[in-house]
């Protein structure tokens, strides 16, 4: 947050006084289980650490007709919806979508939002290696599949969503229309993908002079 705060106040020319205490003892390639923190939910859906390494992928969700685990004591890593076909979502995934992580199908019932009540098929995802898992990666080639293969059922959430009445939520989740639009038409994932590594690259760059920690 320290390093947010340099960028915010440098490039939006905010001019606040800052005075960030840097934390002692943490490293960036740290994960929640090495620092010996008790973990606290920042929120009532973020009931874990593991939730949060799920989460930049599993957030997509919230944008279409599949719940995102709400309702579930495991929210973010269980999805699903009444529509899905598990076995055949597998089959259609790309060989290395699920580096990393494990695919546990899954049937569950959400007791509120999405699906409230209704037998929901789908699954549990488990990280198994975090260090090589690729949250965003996996979610995105998991839709790609559902897409696929559930044409007539899938659909995506329509307005309002957050502050936003106008546009469709899965486009303020992925940040512009390009993706969605890619994913529609029946891009290759490794077109999809591609769109973001160069953006990717060059943020690595960019952020260097910003960052407080090694």
């Amino acid at each position: 947050m320290g390093e947010m705060a340099r960028i915010f106040n440098d490039k939006f020319r905010l001019g606040c006084d800052l005075e960030i205490i840097a934390m002692h003892g943490w490293r960036r390639e740290m994960l929640w289980d090495k620092t010996g923190l008790k973990w606290i939910m920042p929120s009532p859906n973020m009931p874990l650490a593991e939730t949060a390494y799920v989460y930049p992928g599993q957030v997509i969700w919230e944008g279409t007709n599949l719940s995102e685990g709400r309702g579930t004591c495991r929210p973010f890593e269980i999805f699903g919806a009444p529509y899905l076909d598990p076995e055949s979502v597998k089959k259609a995934l790309e060989p290395d979508a699920t580096r990393g992580c494990f695919l546990q199908e899954y049937s569950f019932r959400p007791t509120f939002q999405k699906w409230k009540g209704e037998l929901c098929r789908g699954f549990m995802l488990h990280v198994i290696d975090p260090h090589i898992y690729r949250p965003y990666f996996t979610s995105i080639a998991i839709l790609k599949a559902i897409m696929e293969i559930h044409r007539k059922d899938f659909k995506w959430k329509k307005p309002p969503y957050e502050y936003e009445q106008e546009k469709k939520p899965i486009d303020l989740i992925l940040g512009d229309t390009s993706l969605r639009q890619g994913l529609q038409s029946g891009d290759p994932l490794s077109r999809i993908t591609q769109s973001w590594v160069a953006d990717l690259e060059s943020f690595s760059q960019w952020r260097r002079p910003y960052l407080l920690y090694s």
